[in-house]
């Protein structure tokens, strides 16, 4: 990585010791090559163990995955904080619906709360702001990373609206390590518990914040630690009797230019030209786009969660993919399937197995595939 790429990364809105530090760009770097490190450094000892023995249980198999997806997903991060920090993030502002917004994040990550046993207390208030929309899910989600990844206790999320000034704040709180190993005399935290605190998703949150322009608190005490998002552009809510304001809410009521922004879609194509295609056909959309090219590779992406929206290329058809359509569908009934065919520009409603799906052709990716995306959604919910 070249750090020329960094350009300025902007320090986050100083709101708070552990928020307020600016991010050297040979320190982040420095950062994500430990990160990944020290994870791929443990999956490398389970590999060596699993050649020793010829075997590995489930549970290290879990985990072998574990560490490897977590070196993969530092590096996204490291990816994502040169990207806002070069300044150069276009937003597009508009009225949304931050408690639904919010809610959608969690029903996202219920699968992966199941798989690692993690408890989760929420409480959010009814809340509107104005902000991207893209962007402002992202940031709900890294704040979903960043609790998921330390907490040893159960999380309270919390979302509200303080009276004055008049401002939304959604706070995370948990214990980052379990009662019997705190130190209740130490006053305040060591310097090497606060560093496993600020890891790559911290970074990204806190570039993520300093882009959107919100308030970052962090209270860090031996044992637990809390986080407070304060959002300056929370708006009043409507009153009843009165028509809304012309602006239209996203995640709630009313259209918007990204009626489908935080929806999660899942592109399997084997050819990267497909792929870019696609990605440039969504990009308008705010949509959550993961790739990959196999059926293993959409396997394992469906363990942390089933998306929205499966977009495949026929080829891909047969017996592996059918049996993974059939499992994802009975833990998800509602999933949209978009296939893509190799020629053509037909946009037609195909019926399988009972099942109606829709197929366009690759010619028609750029003009059909957001309107075909949006009519499974819509179709389906």
């Amino acid at each position: 990585m070249d750090l020329s790429d960094f350009g300025a990364l902007g320090a986050p809105t100083p709101a708070g010791p552990p928020a307020a530090a600016p991010l050297d760009p040979r320190a982040l770097v420095a950062q994500l090559g430990s990160e990944v490190a020290s994870t791929l450094s443990a999956a490398l000892e389970r590999v060596v163990a699993l050649s020793a023995t010829g075997r590995i249980d489930q549970g290290s198999l879990r985990a072998l995955r574990e560490e490897i997806d977590l070196a993969r997903r530092a590096g996204i991060m490291g990816q994502q904080v040169v990207r806002l920090g070069n300044g150069r993030v276009p937003q597009a502002h508009e009225r949304l619906d931050l408690t639904a917004l919010l809610r959608e994040a969690m029903r996202q990550r219920a699968r992966e709360i199941e798989v690692r046993g993690i408890e989760v207390r929420q409480l959010f208030a009814p809340a509107e702001v104005k902000s991207d929309a893209t962007l402002l899910f992202s940031l709900l989600q890294t704040t979903l990373d960043w609790s998921f990844e330390h907490a040893a206790s159960r999380i309270d999320l919390t979302l509200e609206v303080k009276s004055w000034p008049a401002h939304a704040r959604l706070t995370s709180r948990y214990a980052h390590c379990p009662p019997d190993e705190v130190d209740s005399a130490t006053a305040s935290l060591q310097v090497g518990e606060e560093a496993t605190l600020n890891t790559m998703s911290w970074r990204l949150l806190q570039q993520t914040a300093a882009v959107l322009g919100l308030l970052l608190q962090r209270r860090d005490t031996p044992g637990r630690t809390e986080l407070t998002i304060e959002f300056p552009t929370t708006l009043a809510p409507h009153v009843p009797g009165r028509a809304p304001a012309a602006e239209p809410v996203s995640g709630s009521q009313g259209r918007d230019s990204q009626p489908l922004a935080g929806r999660h879609v899942l592109v399997l194509a084997p050819r990267r030209e497909v792929r870019n295609v696609v990605r440039e056909a969504l990009r308008p959309m705010g949509l959550m786009l993961d790739f990959v090219s196999s059926i293993d590779e959409a396997q394992d992406m469906g363990r942390d969660g089933i998306p929205h929206a499966l977009v495949y290329e026929a080829g891909m058809g047969g017996e592996r993919f059918e049996r993974l359509r059939g499992e994802w569908l009975a833990a998800a009934p509602h999933l949209a399937l978009i296939q893509i065919d190799e020629q053509g520009k037909a946009f037609q409603v195909l019926n399988v197995g009972g099942r109606q799906f829709t197929s366009i052709g690759r010619d028609a990716i750029i003009e059909s595939l957001p309107a075909a995306l949006s009519f499974e959604l819509a179709r389906n919910e």
